[in-house]
């Protein structure tokens, strides 16, 4: 349930509650519980089937994930993030020396909104190859034109529709 409205005929004698009615007589008062949510848990649960996980880019705990393409390129994805932050991005940087399609797997499976992989062009352009949750493979951007598109993504609370699988690539 979303709603919940409860009234409670025992609180108020639990901690002996009165007021005093206009004959001047103690009265006990009807306590009545309203909350539009219920409780946190419930709400998080609600998000959590609502989106079915996969959270619009402004409610993601982990919005964008750098993935260098190997260990040279850490210092760059490290800029990267950096420039991120600075904005209110919440960024992480897998810096981890997989390879980098299990990587992109595996933020793929965290249903992460977005992936940017960074190599030797990206590092010697100033861009960012952008993977999406929702269009997949976005092509190759300059750095501060994806900060402003996921900026203003999260600033108006978008939410990207998913394209079809075979779109993906």
């Amino acid at each position: 349930t979303m709603i919940t409205i409860q009234w409670d005929a025992l609180l108020a004698e639990q901690f002996d509650m009165y007021y005093v009615d206009q004959n001047g007589e103690k009265v006990r008062p009807y306590i009545i519980h309203r909350t539009s949510m219920g409780c946190y848990e419930r709400t998080l649960a609600w998000l959590i089937e609502k989106y079915a996980g996969k959270f619009p880019t402004w409610l993601c705990p982990e919005q964008v994930r750098v993935l260098p393409i190997s260990e040279k390129y850490e210092e760059y994805a490290q800029s990267v993030a950096k420039a991120l932050k600075e904005r209110h991005v919440d960024v992480t940087v897998d810096s981890r020396s997989e390879k980098i399609g299990y990587k992109i797997r595996e933020a793929r499976l965290d249903k992460l909104p977005y992936m940017l992989v960074v190599g030797q062009q990206e590092e010697e352009d100033g861009t960012v190859s952008v993977r999406s949750r929702f269009a997949g493979d976005e092509g190759v951007k300059p750095l501060d034109d994806f900060i402003n598109q996921i900026c203003k993504e999260i600033d108006t609370k978008e939410i990207r529709k998913e394209e079809h699988k075979e779109n993906q690539k």
